[in-house]
């Protein structure tokens, strides 16, 4: 029972870290610096990484969500 929670924090956490390294990707994609005002880099930076952070929670957790229903849908066929 023990070692079950251990291997889905672990691939929780796997799951999040490579969805953050996606977003992170994707996002470079989008020029924010014409939307941002001049000299703000480190602002500009920090914009980045908590949309990082947003836009990579959501889907994960949305990943996630979708692997324990399927894990429990047997249990309704039973």
């Amino acid at each position: 029972m023990v070692e079950s929670f251990g291997q889905q924090a672990l691939i929780s956490m796997l799951v999040h870290l490579f969805v953050f390294g996606i977003t992170f990707w994707s996002l470079q994609a989008i020029q924010l610096d014409k939307l941002l005002k001049k000299n703000r880099v480190a602002q500009g930076r920090l914009l980045y990484i908590l949309l990082t952070i947003a836009i990579g929670s959501a889907v994960s957790r949305f990943l996630l969500d979708y692997y324990l229903w399927s894990q429990s849908l047997p249990v309704f066929f039973e």
